[in-house]
């Protein structure tokens, strides 16, 4: 979907840019009005193909129910998945690598709208994120209150903390450390910084699973044939859990772009929902979206409190939820079942009267 130039928050220009996106279930209302759409926005490796990761909960009789709704979800601005980021085309030459423009959530947000007007939709029933989902799912409840009747941000907090940064810093310093980055100019080479990628999703994914789940999975145990207490330190004589943070580095570096990890994960560094409008209580109290706030009890990431700071402040908080799980911050992801259960809720309620 083309959305022609776009303008980032900052300053820079971005010609010729495209959206990708899909849907599923049929449309029903009207564009301009009441209707059945429902936007589901992606973390921050996911994409628009909403059942490869939340399977159990898109599809006939289940919570996100494409019998009745229509669910629409893009590929963020910046990702690998078919919309404009640092691997695609650039209009002059060559593909645009280190002259991509940094990103910022509401960058994401804009471009979004731009897709779903091009679509001929000015109004949305609902809007659902998880993580830097529910960033841009936020973003969208402050920066476009009248496009859409309810929101539902899941484990997510009002701004990036400094530990946040710090941790999602390190994950850009990882890949841009990797002698094949290039200053993010690999892409007409033989090689990418597949090592700085993997390196970055393994500091990642110890913040996605929770400290107890990773403790019962492997403890201090050896990986199966491996020695990791011998006289000498090798990196081939690993415990359990460092082979399973290989795999996990491994699996992304083989489906997503490192350029598009630094642009998104930068655009995490930069969110901030009170900039520009008098801090983040004031922006939080001006909301008048009904929104839901979810939380995971065990979420290193975004910790619990993050969520109880946005319902505590949020001017139109429609219920808050908390997932109970060893899992962490990937519980919205994992736990189907109490996801279905907050889902049919929020939408239920999204319906109720004086909502």
């Amino acid at each position: 979907m083309s959305i022609g130039t776009f303008h980032t928050e900052a300053g820079a220009a971005i010609p010729g840019a495209e959206i990708a996106y899909q849907r599923f279930g049929a449309f029903a209302g009207e564009g301009r009005g009441s209707n059945n759409v429902i936007v589901v926005e992606h973390a921050l490796t996911g994409d628009s193909n909403v059942p490869d990761w939340w399977a159990e909960l898109i599809g006939p009789g289940r919570a996100l129910d494409t019998d009745r709704w229509c669910i629409i979800a893009t590929n963020a601005l910046g990702g690998c998945r078919g919309s404009t980021g640092p691997s695609s085309p650039h209009p002059s030459s060559g593909v645009w690598g280190s002259r991509f423009p940094a990103l910022s959530i509401r960058d994401l947000v804009e471009a979004e709208r731009a897709a779903l007007r091009a679509l001929g939709i000015e109004h949305v029933h609902a809007i659902i994120g998880g993580s830097m989902g529910g960033a841009r799912t936020l973003e969208w409840s402050l920066m476009h209150p009248d496009f859409l009747d309810a929101a539902c941000a899941i484990a997510v907090s009002a701004r990036a903390s400094g530990w946040q940064i710090g941790i999602q810093s390190a994950q850009i310093s990882a890949i841009e450390r990797d002698p094949f980055w290039q200053g993010g100019d690999y892409y007409a080479t033989d090689a990418a910084p597949l090592e700085g990628l993997a390196a970055a999703r393994r500091i990642a994914h110890l913040t996605y699973r929770g400290e107890q789940e990773i403790d019962e999975r492997f403890g201090s145990q050896a990986q199966e044939g491996e020695n990791p207490l011998g006289a000498f330190r090798s990196p081939q004589q690993r415990f359990a859990v460092n082979s399973y943070l290989d795999y996990q580095g491994a699996k992304l570096a083989q489906r997503f772009d490192a350029g598009s990890y630094v642009v998104l994960t930068e655009a995490l560094n930069r969110h901030d929902i009170g900039r520009g409008r008098g801090g983040l209580n004031k922006a939080l109290g001006s909301s008048h979206v009904p929104t839901m706030v979810v939380g995971v009890d065990t979420d290193i990431l975004y910790p619990y409190h993050q969520q109880e700071h946005l319902s505590r402040n949020l001017g139109n908080l429609l219920a808050m939820a908390k997932v109970v799980s060893p899992v962490g911050h990937d519980a919205f992801l994992a736990e189907a079942r109490q996801m279905d259960r907050i889902l049919r809720n929020f939408l239920h309620l999204a319906q109720s009267p004086g909502k």
